[in-house]
C-alpha cells in the first residue's frame, strides 16, 4: 500500500492559490493489479485563473479533476484545495470542501422528474437560501440562454439545453472553484462560446478559479494557461499562443516526415 509522504516535506500553504498539488501519484487497483495513472504531479492554480487541461484520452485528466474536487481520496502526495489539505480529511470535512466547488460533468445527471429550474434550485437549497432559490435559478438559466425553458423537464430539452441546465446548477452558488469536464462537448458553436464566455466573466469579476478538461480547440483562447497531460505526466504548461504554436510545429514536422517517407 502506498504511503502518504509526511506533511513536513511539502511547501507551506499560500493564500493566493486555489489549488496546490505537490508530488501527487495515483493508482487504480491494489497489489498485483495496481496500475499507476498519475505520476509525480506538482501544479499550482492561482485564484482567478482559467486553466485548460488537455491531452489524449486515457491520460488521467478526469482522474486529476476528480481528485481536485475531493471526489477521490488522495493516496500519495499533497493536495490543498481552497486552503484545505485534503489528505486525512474526514467525510464531513470533504463535503464542506465540495460545497465551494462547482462541478460540470460530461453527463448531465439531471433529475428527470424535476423542471430545469427545480434541478438548479436543488443546488441553492444546499446553501439554505430557500426563499430566493427560484429567483436565483431563473436568473442563472436566463444568463445561459434558457429563459424560455425554466419550467421544462429534461425529456423536453435538447442535449445542449440539458448541458446548460447542468452548468447553471454548477454555477448558481458562485463557487470559488469550478471543475469542468468537457463542458462544451454537447453544445453547438454559439452555445459553447456563450458558456465559456460566462465562465471567463465569472473568473474575472468574482475571482473564481476554473479548471477545465476539453478537446474543444475553439475555446482555447479563453484560458490563461493550457496544461498538457500525457500518459499521466505533465508534459507542458504554457500560454494558449505557445501551446498552439507548439502543436502547429509538431503537425508540420509530421507532414514533413510523411513526405520524406513517400
Amino acid at each position: 500500500m502506498v504511503k502518504t509522504q509526511p506533511q513536513s516535506t511539502f511547501d507551506p500553504p499560500r493564500d493566493d492559490l486555489a489549488v496546490h498539488i505537490q508530488h501527487l501519484n495515483y493508482f487504480f487497483g491494489a497489489g498485483d493489479l495496481s496500475k499507476q495513472v498519475l505520476f509525480d504531479i506538482s501544479l499550482d492554480l492561482p485564484k482567478g485563473q482559467i486553466v485548460i487541461l488537455t491531452g489524449p484520452s486515457g491520460s488521467g485528466k478526469t482522474t486529476l479533476l476528480t481528485l481536485a474536487g475531493a471526489l477521490r481520496r488522495l493516496q500519495d502526495g499533497s493536495l490543498r484545495v481552497l486552503g484545505k489539505e485534503l489528505v486525512g480529511l474526514g467525510d464531513r470535512a470533504l463535503v464542506n470542501v465540495r460545497r465551494n466547488i462547482g462541478f460540470i460533468f460530461q453527463a448531465h445527471n439531471l433529475f428527470e422528474s424535476l423542471t430545469a429550474s427545480q434541478n438548479v434550485e436543488m443546488a441553492v437549497e444546499l446553501t439554505g437560501n430557500f426563499s430566493s432559490k427560484r429567483d436565483q435559478a431563473v436568473a442563472m438559466l436566463s444568463a445561459l440562454g434558457l429563459a424560455d425553458r425554466v419550467d421544462y423537464k429534461p425529456q423536453s430539452l435538447s442535449g445542449g439545453q440539458k448541458q446548460r441546465v447542468a452548468i447553471a446548477r454548477a454555477l448558481v452558488n458562485h463557487p470559488q472553484l469550478i471543475l469542468a469536464d468537457e463542458p462544451t462537448a454537447a453544445l453547438d458553436k454559439k452555445s459553447g462560446r456563450d458558456v465559456v464566455t460566462y465562465l471567463h466573466n465569472l473568473s474575472r469579476q468574482e475571482g473564481c478559479t476554473v479548471l477545465m478538461v476539453t478537446h474543444d480547440n475553439r475555446i482555447l483562447d479563453v484560458a490563461d494557461r493550457i496544461i498538457n497531460l500525457v500518459d499521466g505526466r505533465l508534459e507542458s504548461d504554457s500560454t494558449p499562443n505557445a501551446f498552439v504554436h507548439s502543436k502547429t510545429q509538431e503537425a508540420i514536422a509530421e507532414v514533413s516526415a510523411d513526405m520524406f517517407i513517400m
